[in-house]
């Protein structure tokens, strides 16, 4: 028996049983090909392919995204390329939008589908690092032989999601690579890179999004994702990545009812009703530094005079 009809009889009896979902991520997929895509692991089929218009169509969508990831991919594909390794940025769709990868190792990825244009979701190609990682909204390692197409069985790939401002999923990255040689350790390796590389990129996208903002880094012990928040002049919170509603939370209705940093922070308030004094304080001090301490000039600015100014600073022990 082949290779290829033994995995494709193996994928049939994992994902025939109602149970597999519990069993494996990689079996819920399975089953989800099986069942919702109706696809089957013995078929021949190519990735969905877009005509130029509709590429074009889907890339100007994601222009901001694109922007963003294109300086990340190049770094990233500076230290995996030369490994045999490919990398596609997709959007939430799985359309391959931009590509990184070796001229001499063109051809061969080409012939399997990983290409700019084309789609690599689960319902297009069956269980897959981007389909997959899209599907359950989270990072993936796929090896060899799990993926559900049995023409896919010589392919390894790792994939990490990017999330918009709001917290959800707008793209993934993918390393891919058909080397033999792909085991466990290697991928774990490219897991974390392509991880790393997924944060930056959300990260640039939250603080496009808010760029008139300030934006402040949420203390969070071992996440990978990035946890930060996009307050306003007033200490207001204009936006959050996922990880930061998920540590605060925090979702859209809370946000727009308006919530202060400092209150979902947990600063130190033990004298409330400090608060106005600490604001003129701020205020205060951030025009005289804009002044280089000149009293006169700072006046000026704020409207007063000179004795008021030197009163507030007396009152706000402001040296």
């Amino acid at each position: 028996m082949s290779l290829r009809v033994h995995h494709a009889d193996h994928v049939h009896t994992v994902a025939g049983h109602a149970s597999a979902a519990a069993s494996s991520p990689v079996a819920a997929s399975w089953r989800r090909c099986l069942t919702l895509h109706g696809l089957s692991p013995e078929e021949a089929r190519a990735p969905w392919r877009l005509t130029d218009g509709e590429f074009r169509q889907a890339r100007t969508r994601s222009s901001v995204l694109v922007e963003e990831a294109s300086g990340e991919l190049d770094r990233l594909f500076a230290t995996v390329g030369k490994a045999g390794c490919c990398l596609l940025l997709t959007d939430e769709n799985g359309i391959a939008l931009e590509r990184r990868g070796a001229a001499g190792d063109d051809r061969e990825f080409r012939g399997v589908g990983l290409w700019s244009g084309t789609v690599w979701s689960e319902a297009s190609v069956g269980t897959n690092g981007i389909g997959t990682a899209l599907a359950d909204e989270r990072p993936v390692v796929i090896l060899r032989d799990q993926h559900f197409l049995s023409q896919n069985t010589g392919l390894s790939c790792t994939t990490a999601t990017i999330r918009d401002h709001t917290g959800r999923i707008a793209a993934a990255i993918d390393i891919s690579t058909c080397r033999d040689d792909a085991n466990e350790m290697t991928m774990a390796i490219l897991s974390q890179a392509i991880r790393d590389a997924a944060a930056r990129i959300e990260a640039g996208l939250f603080r496009r999004a808010f760029s008139s903002a300030r934006i402040l880094l949420v203390p969070v012990d071992g996440r990978a994702a990035p946890a930060l928040l996009a307050v306003d002049r007033d200490d207001l919170v204009l936006g959050a990545t996922r990880a930061a509603r998920q540590v605060l939370g925090l979702d859209d209705r809370r946000i727009a009812g308006g919530v202060a940093a400092s209150d979902l922070l947990q600063e130190d308030r033990a004298e409330e009703g400090r608060d106005l004094d600490d604001a003129e304080r701020a205020a205060l001090r951030r025009v005289l530094t804009r002044v280089g301490g000149n009293i006169s000039q700072a006046a000026d600015l704020l409207g007063i005079s000179r004795a008021t100014l030197y009163r507030k600073m007396k009152k706000l022990s402001i040296n």
